[in-house]
């Protein structure tokens, strides 16, 4: 039976449709700029993706914290004048954010909210705090205060009982680092009785539990932890002081999540599920590598897996959060366009809106066609994997499909 051109074409364009949709390519990076100073660091997200925060320098060279939304515009939190500040972590709304203020050598934790703004969290009393992480809900904040002997303890925040000293494993100081999306499981670090530092979960049914070591490691950090509490990753650190990332469960233990070719590792944060941990590593040419961690396809250096979307000479240097579903990163890193360090946001799969342009010009147009025609039939690697549109490894037939449907577009 011989179909009417129409009918060809709408057949044509429903099989280049599915392959759009299925494709799931169509990743974004964004550089987030500074407060008019010469660099800038992301080390908190909502779960939205359309909140990030962290610290800024602004034009007189002081660091500030900031929340930074969609529309592209990055707000200075405050702090007094001559003082430093940095934002930690952001609520899952992103309506609340906390960090801290250093001024005239003390730091004081904080919580903002866009409807009151910021207020202190005080101490334990001593003269020093700052926060590193809140829950979901923003009514739980974690991080580090001085007490009034000098030392230095985690604590747990809430509004109706004020800070809470997590205590030690032995030892005289602590601190905590993350939280988990209910408020109810602390992690960080804690001196044993040798005074070294050990990775710690705590929960207020079993208090601080020690998480150990890797083999032949002899101090750890919790750094994050899973929406449920049950997966912890951080850094475990031998006796030559090279520290390794890991991916903690009460079932297997503390799991070595390797490198990307030297010894060095770290992992920051870990999705809602346990199963994607970032963090970054040293390249065998020891250099600093963004990297993403799953069970399925072990370490992946972000640099490698997101070439398309980085300018010639730029670099994701660091991982340090994501969000609960594992689509949005962010860090920061070399943005060569600029010629500073700065924040990033990641976005891992966006709905395809840019198909097939190859180039990130903002155009599907010619050159798009061409660079797909030249690689055409060659197998994916960091120079041409904008090319391999449906991300099958090879640029073949349905790469140059979606080229062709998409051309004109943007433009």
């Amino acid at each position: 039976m011989m179909m009417h051109y129409s009918q060809n074409r709408a057949l044509i364009s429903a099989c280049v449709l599915s392959l759009i949709a299925t494709a799931g390519w169509s990743q974004s990076l964004t550089w987030l700029g500074t407060l008019g100073g010469s660099q800038s660091h992301a080390y908190g997200i909502s779960a939205d993706g359309r909140v990030v925060v962290g610290e800024s320098h602004n034009a007189s060279g002081h660091g500030r914290a900031f929340r930074w939304t969609l529309d592209g515009i990055m707000q200075d939190l405050g702090a007094p004048d001559g003082a430093n500040s940095g934002a930690t972590g952001v609520s899952a709304d992103g309506s609340v954010v906390v960090g801290w203020i250093y001024a005239s050598g003390y730091g004081n934790a904080f919580l903002w909210t866009t409807a009151g703004g910021m207020e202190y969290l005080g101490t334990l009393g001593g003269y020093s705090s700052d926060a590193s992480d809140v829950s979901a809900d923003g009514s739980v904040v974690v991080g580090s205060a001085s007490n009034d002997s000098g030392q230095v303890r985690a604590f747990r925040w809430t509004a109706a009982r004020g800070m809470q000293d997590l205590g030690t494993l032995g030892g005289a100081h602590s601190g905590a680092t993350g939280v988990s999306a209910d408020g109810r499981v602390v992690v960080g670090w804690a001196n044993n009785a040798a005074g070294l530092s050990r990775a710690f979960r705590w929960t207020q049914w079993s208090g601080i539990q020690d998480l150990g070591t890797l083999p032949g490691h002899t101090q750890s950090t919790a750094y994050g932890v899973s929406a449920d509490g049950r997966v912890v990753v951080g850094v475990s650190i031998d006796a030559a002081w090279q520290p390794r990332a890991f991916r903690w469960t009460a079932a297997g233990g503390m799991q070595d999540l390797g490198t990307l070719g030297s010894g060095t590792s770290y992992a920051y944060s870990v999705s809602a599920d346990g199963n994607i941990v970032v963090g970054w590593s040293a390249n065998s040419a020891g250099l600093t590598r963004a990297f993403r961690w799953t069970p399925a396809g072990g370490m992946e250096d972000l640099n490698h897996t997101y070439a398309c979307l980085l300018t010639p000479g730029s670099e994701l240097r660091y991982a340090l959060d994501i969000s609960p579903d594992g689509r949005y990163i962010v860090g920061y890193g070399y943005n060569a366009t600029t010629g500073r360090i700065e924040g990033y946001l990641l976005n891992t799969s966006s709905p395809p809106n840019s198909n097939g342009d190859v180039n990130r010009d903002g155009c599907v147009d010619d050159i798009d066609l061409l660079g797909m025609l030249f690689e055409f039939g060659e197998l994916a690697n960091d120079f041409n994997r904008c090319m391999d549109a449906n991300r099958d490894g090879i640029i073949d037939d349905a790469d140059l499909l979606i080229v062709l449907f998409n051309f004109g577009q943007g433009c």
